[in-house]
Order: C-alpha cells, then structure tokens, then sequence
C-alpha cells in the first residue's frame, strides 16, 4: 500500500480548523443581521452548529463501521468542496430569509431554530466528517496513529483561526472577502493530496476553480447582497462593533446597525417624548448626559441651552455616519464619547443634571446591564441632588398585556430602590421619570410656563395622556415583582416568554423533546464518555458566564468577546498536549481534573457575588483558559482508557460536540434566564459533580 503524506493530511486538518473558526464567526454576524439577535438566537447558532458537528462526526463513525475505505483523495475532495460552499453559505443566510419569512417581519423561535438548523446543515455536518475522517486517513497505512495528535491539530487550527478573526480580518476584509480568504487556504492545503493523482488531480484542479469563482462571484456580488427589497442601500460599512448600513427610502433615512434600526431623520415625536419629558423637570439643567440618540434630539436639547452635552456612542464609526448624514445636529456644548455607556458612568466624576437613556428595550444581556438594580445605584451616584433619570419601554394602546405588566413592574420596583419618585408615563412608548424630587405629569403646561415650543406635546398630549390614563397605568404595577440585578436578569426571564407569547408557542415542547434524545444519548455513553460530554457542557456553559460577566463589567467590546472565544479555544492545545503526556494516570487524572473544573466554577461565583465594581479582565480570561485547558486535558486520556481505536476516537469527538451543544443552549437560554447567572454556575458545579462520582466509582 502506498504510503499517505502524514504532513500533508495533518495541514488539511491545521486548515480545516482555521477555516471553521473564521466561518463559525462570520455567520454567527450574518444570523444576527437577519434576525436582529440577541443571547438567545446566538445560543441557537452555536447549539446547530456543534449539533451538526456532532452528527457529522458520528456519520463517519457509521460509514467507517461499515467499511466504507478512507482515502487522501476523498479527504480532499470533501476539504475542496467544504472551501466551494463557505462563501455562498453567507449568501444563503443573507437571501433565504426574505425568501422564507415576510421581510422585516418578527421570527419566533421555533422558525429561527429551523432556518437556523436547515441553513447551517451542509457545512456543519461535513465539518464534523472532516475530522474524524482525517485520523481515518491516517490509520489506513498507520493504524496506531494517535487520536490525541489529530485533536491537537485541529485545535492548533481552530486558534490560529480565531485569533485571525479577532485580531486582523475583521478590521481588514468584508465578511465575504474573509469567507474567500479561509476558503483559499483550505484549498491549499487539500491540493497536495492528489499529487501524482493522474485523472483525479485534473478533477480536483477543475473543483478548486470552481470553488474559486464560487467565491469570487459571492465577494464581487457582496454590496448587492445586502440592498433593501424597498429603498436603496446608500452607506455600508463593517466596523469592529457590527454591520453598519444606511437605508433611504425617499426622503427618509435610516441607520442599521446589525440589522437593527437605530436611528432615522424623522422621528420627531421620539424626539420630543425623549427630551421634553425629563428637562421640563429642571429648573436650569447645564450638564446633561445622552446615551444613545435619534433625529432631531440635539434640535430639542439645544431650547434648554445647556452648558455641556455629552452622547455616548460606543462605535466610533456610526457616530461618524450620523454626523455624516445629519442624522444628528450638531450644536454648542456637545461632546461625543466612544466608550460604553456604564463603563462611563462607573468611571467618571461629573455630575449630571439628567441621565437619558435612548436604548432598545432590554432583548439581551447586553442592554439588560442598563435595566439593573446596580446600573442604576451608578446611575444616581452620578447625578447632582434633584437630578432626573429616564427611560423608555414598549408603549401600549388600550391594552396592557400580562408580560408588560410583569415587566414594567419588575423595571418600576428595582429602580425604586434608588429614587424616592418614579413615574410612568403612557403613549407610544412607556416613560419613566426617575427623581428624588417631584415629578409633575403635566407636562404641557410645565413648557408653556418656561415659553418652551414644541410641535407634537403641546397639540398632542393632553388628549393622549390624561391623568385618568396616567393614574391607570402607575396603578397597574404589580407588588410581588422580583427587581432586575445582574447576577438575576429576571426581565430576561420575561423577554423570554413573551418572545414564545407573542407566537402563541412554549420553548416546553422543545426542551421536552431535547430532553428525550439527550437522556437516550446518555444511556449509550460509556462513563469516560461521559466526563466528555459533560466537559464539553461546561467548557461552553463556562464561556457563556464568562461573556455575560464581560457585559456586565467591561461592557459589549466586541474584539474582546473575540478575545474571550480565542483564550477559550487556546486553552485546548496545551491541555491537550499534557493529557496525552500523562494518560497513563487515567481515571485519577479525569477525577483531578473534574476537581479542578469545579474549583474554577466556585471561584467564579465568589468574583461574581463578592460585589467588587472594578475586576481586572485578565482575572476572567485566566478563568476561561484555565477551564478549557483541563476540558483538553481529559480528551486523550478517556480515548487512552477507550482503546484508541476508530470507533472510540469518533464517538469521544461526538461526546464532547455534542455535550458543548447542549451546555451553549441550557446555559444561555434556560439556567441564566430563569435561575441567574449564579445558580447557572451552581449546575455546572452539579453536572461536573456527577461526573466526578462516576469517576471515584470506576
């Protein structure tokens, strides 16, 4: 039998990884573009992404038990064709879900969880083929070769790739220049596969130039791809924060940023409710702090003649399109600071007549810091005594629904722990006004008093908000309401369920499914396996709490969050590398290294429940690449206790997707949302418990 080009099988695997990782990370960018995503849609990626990896890895398992022969050629006919279908993968996502759903319309779980699963499938379940199958490769001509050098590999790759995502395209390349270019190594290193091949190098040269034009269709095609089906798409740009895109559909202009709305020219009734509702309150407000703006805000700021305005717009390149398309004014005293909003007011020591905050409802993680009990004890620490804090929710016409009463009545107690007066005003959207001093409702008078024009208020309110309509709405509010902290996102909790509500489903059947397949699963899994399933669980569980830890302390820095996934992924090669070093010690190093994962969770809960304001970052990262370092730990050594063989290889690799399939989605979507994210650490703990148990019984 000819001998296989060990190197050259061991490069496709290097590049396999680097390929994933880049295309892992650009679509996870693609899908929340197209379903304006929160915490929730990206547990939905990462849940079909390991998924399929999974599945594809336990095909190879299938096919190889029924003697279907591995061969250099195949592996690099399948490396060629995973590289033909990464960029048109971005493509698909982009297209099909105006194809499949009514545009601009709202998706709810189950469809997001299909297209998700559907879209995803072909290049999910052939990277899950592709590793496995490599070793495969390999043990044709060296059947002793070690499964533990493949994992290394492909680890080694999965680094290298999201390092180079992290750090360099995605300040340098288009998301489908970047897709092109992780394609273009892939091919690379398949191509040495055929070497003296005959007929099967002239096919594999003819699929690389398909693969080639593929890509170069989709990267030439790419402004194309994301124009509105109404308007035209006038400015697109990727900025190290998201997508940036600028819609105009004739005279109306507006901002997306990540497929999100955020800000457009007219709007003057926002404008007006924003800034009138809390400065009428003031005497003479001179420092005033924006977070986040829309059109035509600075027109109505400016008739108070402040001293100082500060706006907080943490990508510095929308508030340069803003600027650009007048979407906001600029007047006297404004100042415009690039940092995020709660990282500021934690940090700074002015004092503010008001705090306005302009932000979405709280949909995810990322903006339910600024919903919090402990955002808004900051909050008032930075205003002057009489100051006022306000904030708006989803407004409502008639009726109040049974998840916004449990809503803004959750919002209404926790910021009540802070301001004697709260006050909530109805319309089209619910403001709270947040002072230690009165708050006066009638506002249209309060402005005609202090010779203040307005266009909306002064012709409008009185007959939206009568007192009746007011005194109803404050009457509403619940009494047994849990308040919103950061380590209990109860808001997150009914954002959730009003997410299934609005669809009239229930994430119940879901998980009643989910639970049925995975206790099957279980029941095949021999112990060892499981310690890596349940590894696999934590490693991702781990780094969700650390990313939501990140939001809470440092803020959404989005080439940090890139950073975090990178330390994680780092973590797997070295420990890796001393499993296969000390497998001899078996069981006792699985039962060693379970002690330390559950150490590591401990330790986070007493940072998180210790109250301290100012962690160092390097504290979380040490954290995260500790916890991966023993999950690599323990792969060869249960693949040493296994065997060694095909067989046991394939279903460790299984084990370990798919328990990091699950430990991504019960983590993010069930235990932070409904339990807090220190009792999410606590299941950790009891899960690594139990696989420790099994261990001390073996």
């Amino acid at each position: 039998m000819k001998k296989i080009d060990e190197h050259a099988v061991i490069r496709v695997v290097i590049a396999t990884g680097i390929s994933s990782v880049v295309t892992q990370l650009l679509v996870i960018r693609e899908y929340l573009a197209q379903f304006k995503g929160n915490e929730f849609v990206i547990a939905l990626i990462l849940f079909s992404w390991l998924l399929l990896g999974g599945l594809g890895t336990m095909a190879a398992n299938l096919l190889a038990a029924r003697g279907f022969k591995a061969a250099p050629r195949r592996l690099g006919g399948l490396s060629i064709v995973l590289a033909a279908i990464t960029a048109p993968e971005l493509i698909l996502i982009r297209g099909a879900r105006d194809l499949v759903f009514i545009h601009g319309s709202s998706v709810g779980f189950y469809p997001t969880f299909f297209f998700i699963f559907i879209t995803l499938a072909p290049y999910g379940l052939l990277v899950g083929f592709l590793l496995p199958y490599s070793l495969f490769v390999l043990r044709t001509t060296r059947g002793d070769y070690p499964a533990g050098n493949i994992y290394i590999m492909d680890n080694l790759g999965d680094i290298l790739g999201g390092g180079l995502f992290t750090f360099l395209l995605v300040y340098l390349l288009t998301p489908l220049q970047a897709a092109a270019m992780a394609a273009t190594a892939l091919v690379i290193a398949a191509l040495p596969l055929y070497r003296g091949a005959g007929r099967a190098a002239f096919w594999a040269w003819a699929g690389t130039l398909g693969a080639a034009m593929l890509s170069f269709f989709c990267v030439i095609h790419e402004h194309g791809s994301l124009a509105p089906p109404e308007g035209e798409l006038i400015y697109y740009q990727e900025s190290r924060y998201g997508r940036i895109a600028v819609h105009k559909d004739q005279e109306q202009v507006t901002l997306f940023s990540d497929g999100m709305p955020l800000f457009s020219n007219q709007n003057l009734v926002t404008a007006e409710e924003v800034i009138h509702y809390p400065l009428v309150q003031l005497d003479h407000p001179r420092n005033l702090l924006l977070i986040s703006s829309e059109g035509g805000m600075m027109a109505e700021l400016a008739k108070y003649h402040p001293h100082t305005i500060d706006l907080i717009e943490l990508d510095p390149e929308i508030a340069k399109v803003l600027f650009q398309f007048n979407l906001v004014e600029t007047i006297p005293g404004l100042r415009v600071i690039h940092q995020d909003g709660r990282a500021y007011l934690r940090d700074t020591e002015k004092q503010y007549d008001a705090i306005i905050i302009n932000l979405p409802e709280p949909e995810t993680f990322q903006l339910n810091r600024f919903y919090t009990e402990e955002f808004f004890r900051i909050a008032k620490r930075r205003l002057v005594p009489g100051g006022i804090l306000s904030f708006a929710m989803e407004g409502y016409d008639n009726y109040l629904s049974e998840f916004q009463r449990r809503k803004l009545s959750a919002l209404f107690h926790t910021v009540k722990t802070q301001f004697r007066e709260v006050l909530l005003l109805p319309g089209q959207q619910i403001f709270f006004l947040c002072r230690d001093g009165a708050v006066r409702s009638d506002i249209p008078d309060f402005l005609a008093e202090k010779s203040i024009p307005t266009e909306y208020i002064s012709r409008y309110f009185s007959g939206n908000l009568t007192p009746g309509r007011i005194a109803e709405l404050n009457g509403l509010i619940e009494a047994q309401i849990p308040k919103n902290q950061d380590a209990s996102p109860s808001l997150m909790q009914l954002m959730f369920s009003q997410w299934f509500a609005q669809y009239g489903s229930s994430p119940a059947a879901f998980f009643a499914v989910l639970s049925i397949v995975l206790l099957f699963y279980l029941r095949r899994l021999h112990a060892e396996e499981f310690v890596l399933f349940s590894s696999g669980f934590m490693s991702m569980g781990f780094e969700v709490l650390v990313i939501f830890a990140f939001q809470i302390y440092f803020g959404f820095i989005y080439h940090r969050i890139g950073l975090i996934v990178t330390v994680f992924l780092a973590g797997l090669l070295p420990g890796a590398w001393l499993g296969i070093r000390f497998q001899n010690h078996g069981r006792r190093l699985l039962v060693f290294t379970d002690s330390v994962l559950i150490i590591m969770a401990g330790l986070y809960i007493v940072l998180i429940t210790s109250g301290w304001e100012h962690l160092p970052e390097a504290l979380f990262l040490f954290l995260g690449f500790t916890v991966s370092l023993t999950c690599g730990c323990q792969f060869p050594v249960v693949l040493h206790l296994r065997g060694g063989d095909n067989p046991a290889a394939a279903r460790s690799f299984s084990a370990d997707l798919v328990g990091a399939a699950c430990g991504t989605l019960i983590t993010s979507v069930v235990m932070i949302p409904y339990a807090g994210i220190v009792w999410a650490a606590w299941g950790l703990i009891g899960l690594k418990s139990l696989s420790l148990v099994l261990g001390f019984k073996r």
